[in-house]
């Protein structure tokens, strides 16, 4: 390909697979401050040969590190924000157990597609701007995180505000087999519910006592209500505790429920249906009460979202790749940079599948079309 830009891409990719197999094999778990450190420090090098500003940042009681790097300092707008995490699902020794390697066209290893593969192609397409001459047409900023894998507690006011400075984000999470993106994702949240009564003697004293789990089973028919296939929300109750032994009237009963959401607006319908819950006993003597909120927004694309997909899809076609995009029901750290009104592109990653599974992979034959899709856009975007 004729493409100045392309061609340096074409010459990374030798590059690209030593990077992945150098930072597949850092253990870096949310809770190994440690090992996201080391990955941190890995993309902090790269970044600072590139003339990036670069801020190793740390929140929370614990010191979560998280990235942030900037090509232009002193200027708060920035033309793009390059948004992933460092941190995985695996625990610490994972690698000793199963490094990266190589079978066929397919890269394994833990995180090698959820998504260390996502964070190089992000790199990558940088450092071939870079190289081209180009990245310094680009305001661009970098926020790589190290508490996704948790729900991004510490970290999440940092990653709106970054949203908030940018005009557009890149979520580099992996692409789905076939070159399809992520637009759409659910929001959601997490509901605890407990019905406390009395215990008895279910034998001799029955009376006596006011069953919590007759009680939650009421609780848990009236949350499958929220289901509603024609508004995309969703209500699984996942996990039930009650009672102590089989002659003991339950004083307690509990239940966890996953809330998903299409759409912003079903989340004050699902708040107020748990709130009220307490209100609404069947069983005399028992309480109830409930903790929980949605606290992950759905990532809706709006029409300016649709535009930036128009410019990834027609950059990929002339790379010669054929791409679509998919919703999903699983949540990323695009949630809240869509929410914040910025135009939200998720799955920039490399093509892979299997996230948080021993099976993972990447596959290879697609890095050097999708360091060329950002790379690309990026391109084209430059005013």
């Amino acid at each position: 390909m004729s493409d100045p830009l392309f061609r340096v891409i074409e010459g990374q990719y030798e590059q690209f697979v030593r990077d992945l197999e150098t930072i597949v094999n850092i253990d870096s778990s949310s809770d190994l401050l440690s090992g996201i450190e080391a990955v941190a420090a890995f993309f902090q090098k790269r970044l600072a040969a590139l003339g990036f500003e670069i801020r190793i940042q740390h929140f929370g009681d614990a010191g979560v590190p998280c990235l942030e790097a900037v090509n232009k300092p002193g200027d708060d707008s920035f033309d793009v924000m390059f948004l992933g995490h460092m941190d995985t699902v695996f625990p610490p020794g994972e690698v000793a157990g199963r490094p990266f390697s190589i079978s066929g066209n397919k890269a394994f290893g833990p995180g090698v597609c959820d998504m260390k593969g996502g964070l190089l192609v992000a790199l990558h397409a940088l450092e071939a701007l870079h190289a081209a001459g180009l990245l310094n047409s680009l305001n661009v900023c970098v926020g790589f995180n190290g508490d996704e894998e948790i729900g991004s507690p510490t970290s999440r006011p940092w990653i709106r505000s970054l949203a908030q400075k940018s005009r557009r984000v890149f979520v580099f999470e992996p692409c789905r087999p076939g070159y399809r993106f992520v637009l759409c994702r659910k929001g959601g949240g997490w509901f605890h519910v407990t019905a406390s009564g009395t215990a008895a003697h279910a034998g001799a004293d029955p009376h006596k006592g006011a069953n919590a789990v007759v009680e939650l089973a009421h609780q848990v028919i009236a949350i499958t209500g929220l289901n509603d296939p024609d508004t995309g929300t969703t209500a699984q109750v996942t996990v039930i505790n009650g009672g102590d032994k089989i002659n003991i009237i339950p004083a307690l009963a509990s239940a966890s429920v996953d809330i998903r959401i299409e759409k912003r607006a079903q989340k004050e319908r699902v708040e107020t249906f748990f709130k009220d819950l307490p209100g609404n006993i069947t069983v005399p003597g028992v309480t109830v009460s409930v903790e929980g909120s949605i606290d992950h927004p759905p990532m809706e694309p709006d029409s300016n979202t649709m535009a930036l997909w128009e410019i990834i899809r027609k950059t990929a076609e002339n790379v010669g790749i054929e791409t679509d995009y998919i919703a999903t029901g699983g949540y990323s750290d695009g949630n809240y940079t869509s929410a914040e009104g910025t135009p939200t592109i998720d799955g920039m990653g490399l093509v892979g599948s299997n996230s948080h599974r021993h099976d993972e992979y990447v596959e290879l034959d697609a890095v050097v079309p999708m360091v060329r899709i950002v790379a690309g856009v990026c391109r084209a975007i430059i005013k």
